[in-house]
């Protein structure tokens, strides 16, 4: 199963950088422009150059912005703002946030080098199929620079909580090395594990393991054809090189902190809608239920819609089309025609909120079908309900359906299964901070 090793890393050097929050961003593929232009002010050394990098007029095929990000890596190794550990190590990585409903949680895993396995040998498992774009830009940079800056995302079962006990130990008779809000309201904090017994242990637990992949499907992929590249070109290649194994982040599938937000659709650009002809046609397969709204402000009609969706239950959605009066829960009455739709796909696959809403209402009902979810025409995403709900009173899109988030159940059937989820069907919330720890290879 599972082969797990400790590594080198490379970290920021603390006495070279005053304040490590000022160096560090969230995934490459959650940052936009402006943000990029936020983080390059931000400081000079700040990992958004290595990691997405900004493009020149003048870039070619030898200089660009992966050759930069090579040249600006060799250069902070050199002048030691990026130092390596002495001892190959794991890394111990937590996270603390609240979310909306004001409560705090504490999300606690741990970071090393995972040998590549391919998906078909069931080690490691995807739920999600992946765009051929980002990767090529992916490989690109690990051509250029020979390293990991960011984790992948994976989960792990582990019922005696042997690994999750052996972190606890740790960090309860530790400090923590790195303690930072790089992210306003997420705390991040490191420990570093060069204790040749822990380690063994945290090796020997998870050496039966699968791994489920929650973020980083791109890179991961990446990894896999940068190693067949790697394997071709190296004559005396032994399977041990440090390009056979790719950085992760793990965590246990219980983990108290492990948090999935619901991916709502807000639609726009649907000509001669009609929400009374939609709802008929929605009543073949969903009971239709309206619900008056009790408040008065915004805040309180989504409020109310939240409430709505966690009272429903699974296999429900609320459709709102900017009526203040009122909004419309749809619940369907059976699985019969999801099943009768999608006979080549898996129970796991199916039983899915987001499979439910895209086959019975969307593509059918409003003419929103797989190519077009690709192209990502007429479906803006949020995670935010209120935010859905702003864009549709604003008359920014025309209607909005919200959904219950998919469960960490669903995302270890789904990836047993050998199934891949539609798209934007889970969104893990924090997503993990870049720059805490590199893997050159």
């Amino acid at each position: 199963m599972a082969q797990v090793i400790p590594f080198k890393g490379f970290r920021y050097n603390a006495s070279k950088i005053d304040d490590l929050s000022k160096v560090m961003t969230p995934p490459y593929d959650v940052i936009s422009p402006a943000e990029q232009d936020r983080f390059y002010q931000m400081s000079e050394y700040n990992i958004v150059r290595l990691e997405l990098g900004k493009e020149e007029p003048a870039d070619d095929e030898h200089n660009n912005k992966y050759t930069r990000a090579a040249e600006y890596l060799k250069d902070w190794i050199e002048k030691q703002v990026l130092v390596q550990e002495k001892q190959p190590s794991f890394y111990i990585y937590q996270q603390q946030f609240s979310l909306s409903n004001g409560n705090t949680y504490t999300r606690t895993g741990f970071v090393g080098l995972v040998r590549l396995e391919e998906f078909s040998k069931g080690v490691i498992l995807p739920h999600e199929n992946t765009l051929s774009k980002p990767k090529a830009d992916r490989l690109k940079l690990m051509q250029a620079c020979e390293a990991n800056f960011s984790q992948i995302f994976a989960l792990y079962d582990d019922p005696e909580k042997v690994i999750p006990q052996l972190l606890k130990r740790h960090i309860d008779a530790n400090s923590p090395d790195i303690e930072i809000e790089a992210i306003p309201g997420i705390i991040e904090r490191l420990w570093v594990v060069s204790d040749h017994s822990v380690i063994a242990q945290i090796q020997e637990s998870m050496a039966d393991k699968k791994l489920y992949i929650a973020d980083g499907h791109h890179r991961y992929e990446t990894a896999l054809t940068y190693r067949n590249q790697r394997m071709a070109q190296n004559p005396h290649h032994t399977g041990d090189e440090l390009y056979n194994f790719v950085m992760m982040m793990m965590v246990e599938m219980e983990d108290s902190g492990l948090i999935i937000l619901p991916t709502h659709r807000a639609i726009n650009g649907i000509k001669g809608f009609s929400r009374e002809e939609f709802l008929k046609k929605a009543s073949k397969d969903f009971t239709v239920e309206e619900h008056a709204f009790l408040g008065k402000t915004l805040k309180e009609r989504a409020d109310e819609m939240e409430s709505l969706l966690a009272k429903k239950g699974s296999h429900s959605f609320v459709f709102y089309d900017g009526n203040l009066r009122s909004c419309h829960v749809l619940r369907l009455k059976s699985m019969e025609a999801v099943n009768e739709r999608l006979p080549q796909h898996d129970t796991s696959y199916r039983s899915l909120d987001v499979t439910i809403l895209h086959t019975l209402l969307l593509e059918p009902l409003l003419g929103i079908g797989n190519e077009q979810m690709a192209n990502q025409e007429f479906i803006t995403y949020t995670h935010d309900l209120t935010e859905g709900v702003t864009w549709v009173e604003e008359g920014r899109c025309q209607m909005a359906f919200f959904i219950n988030p998919t469960s960490v159940k669903q995302v270890k059937e789904v990836s047993l299964a050998g199934e891949k989820m539609p798209q934007k069907s889970t969104y893990f919330y924090p997503k993990l901070l870049t720059g805490l720890v590199i893997n050159k290879f």
